[in-house]
């Protein structure tokens, strides 16, 4: 499908990696093809697949995300979550209040290193590949924030509980859980994780593999594409009559687009030739310089 360009909510199911639902998507709608945000193997949820020019986007989806995950007390694995290798149990002496307590006090901003199972690359090298060589290298800690955490349910006699946490992207829940634990003095490690909502997807309007191949069946597959537009919500500049400027990626005045004037500097915004998104820009002083180029592809 050819031309086909934007988002599509998927709803990732249990022992997919993110990997394997842009490759599924892929193969079913023959384009190019990406995602905004890796979920773990075991959790499921919201995951954004990129398609067409969308692929270009993903660095400025750095939406808000939202999860729901189970958080167990007592317990340290090497992979941080319960798929892992136990590596301490300690017996849990904190009650519904105390775990409430401590899990406010990680609101807001703070750093946070990258766990050894993930995909972030370090030498070159993803992090979970060196790990499953039994290598252990120093993480660099990163800004993360949350904007809201809350313990939703515990059971005193498993010793875990249910936490709905929104967060920034490139927040790691599984580090998060591991660190509550650690403030708990009784270690701990994620259960089931889902995630809610990435951006403006939430989890009851994604849809499963299945789903998606059902809308291709029935050639209906552009009523569940979010446009760029949609999710990036940037003010539309017209700049009627810079096509050539905009063709080879040149600077274009702010004076010379219709309404350029609405747009503050620092800002971005969309270019638009003859109401078609030409590209992603911002402003910088009297001009818009280009970042990412939608036009003619």
């Amino acid at each position: 499908m050819n031309g086909l360009s934007g988002v599509i909510n998927i709803y990732k199911e249990k022992g997919y990696t993110s990997s394997d639902v842009v490759s599924v998507v892929r193969k079913a709608l023959s384009c190019k093809t990406g995602h905004a945000g890796t979920l773990d193997p075991q959790a499921v949820g919201v995951l954004p697949v990129l398609i067409g020019k969308a692929t270009k986007i993903a660095d400025y989806i750095g939406c808000a995300k939202r999860y729901q995950a189970g958080l167990q007390l007592g317990v340290t694995t090497d992979t941080d979550d319960l798929t892992g290798k136990v590596l301490t149990e300690i017996p849990v002496n904190a009650g519904m209040e105390s775990i409430k307590n401590t899990v406010r006090t990680f609101l807001g901003e703070t750093l946070q290193a990258p766990p050894m199972y993930s995909a972030v690359k370090i030498g070159g090298k993803k992090l979970y590949e060196l790990a499953r060589a039994g290598k252990v290298v120093e993480r660099a800690p990163r800004p993360v924030n949350i904007s809201q955490i809350d313990v939703i349910d515990y059971n005193p006699d498993t010793h875990m509980a249910i936490i709905d946490v929104t967060c920034s992207r490139g927040t790691y829940i599984r580090s998060l859980c591991a660190d509550i634990g650690r403030a708990l003095n009784c270690g701990g490690c994620m259960g089931e994780l889902v995630r809610t909502l990435s951006g403006p997807f939430c989890i009851s309007n994604s849809i499963t593999l299945g789903r998606l191949k059902e809308y291709i069946a029935d050639n209906r597959v552009n009523e569940i594409v979010a446009p760029i537009e949609s999710v990036l919500k940037y003010k539309m500049i017209s700049a009627q009559f810079q096509e050539k400027l905009i063709a080879n990626g040149n600077p274009v005045l702010v004076s010379a687009c219709e309404n350029g004037y609405e747009v503050s500097d620092g800002e971005y915004a969309f270019l638009t030739l003859n109401g078609i998104t030409a590209g992603l820009y911002v402003r910088a002083g009297d001009v818009f310089r280009l970042r990412v180029m939608l036009y003619g592809e």
